[in-house]
């Protein structure tokens, strides 16, 4: 098992560099409207039971980044089985912060999405079939003990062809995540309601767990996500995000 469990994992790397060739939120699927500081590289491993994920991050431009990533499925609990990979492409724009930095507005839009949003059927091929665009927003509380992320949006996906019902269906996808640090900024409990209202979409799910973030460069969290009214929730999740030195940029101050 342990070896089967290292070649899922090795062959998400391999698709992940395949990919970042060709073109260049962790567990928790609401993004706050922080865009790295340019220069930035951030790189998102996370292992569950429904999906593994991996996520790279370009911050090249000021206020900008480019974001690859690609979830392969494990939808029967059997890690000698794969059901297949989807994969998201988007880019994201901040255009407010508030002058603590602590929070503010940004706009993203992209191809692909998180399998959460999807029915199982759907999400499996969906990826660049699925366009997307949403408004991440962070509004602090209580002296910044509460965190407030809110991201609404829409998507439209063209159905296949083979389908007798072909076109293209629209959603009003949400995301919704409250962090709260009781004892430092180092440590947080986090929780996460997702969902999308429109034909083909999943039932809306929850997600919680702690987050710990030691230092700049690394946030680690460990999660359970279950659908309010199902079982095709991604379960148990561990991740960890790595945010490397500013070195790679188009446009660096």
């Amino acid at each position: 098992m342990h070896r089967l469990n290292v070649a899922r994992i090795a062959s998400l790397f391999g698709l992940m560099v395949l990919m970042a060739v060709s073109i260049q939120a962790q567990q928790f699927n609401s993004d706050s409207y922080l865009s790295k500081p340019a220069g930035t590289v951030t790189t998102i491993l996370t292992a569950g039971q429904r999906n593994d994920m991996l996520m790279l991050t370009f911050s090249l431009l000021p206020r900008w980044e480019f974001t690859t990533s690609v979830y392969i499925y494990n939808s029967d609990s059997n890690a000698a089985t794969a059901e297949g990979y989807s994969s998201s492409l988007y880019g994201k724009y901040m255009f407010y912060e508030n002058k603590a930095k602590t929070g503010g507005f940004a706009v993203k839009a992209g191809t692909g999405l998180e399998p959460g949003y999807l029915e199982p059927d759907n999400s499996l091929h969906d990826a660049f079939r699925t366009y997307w665009a949403n408004a991440p927003a962070t509004v602090p509380f209580f002296n910044n003990k509460l965190s407030w992320d809110l991201m609404p949006g829409f998507s439209a996906t063209r159905k296949l062809n083979t389908d007798p019902n072909s076109g293209t269906t629209w959603a009003f996808t949400y995301a919704t995540r409250l962090a709260w640090y009781p004892i430092s900024p180092k440590w947080s409990a986090v929780g996460e309601v997702l969902g999308a209202l429109g034909q083909g979409t999943s039932k809306p799910e929850y997600r919680v767990g702690p987050r710990w973030e030691p230092n700049q460069h690394i946030v680690i969290a460990i999660t359970y996500d279950q659908e309010f009214r199902g079982d095709n929730g991604a379960k148990w999740e561990g991740g960890v995000m790595l945010f490397s030195p500013q070195f790679l940029c188009i446009k660096c101050k």
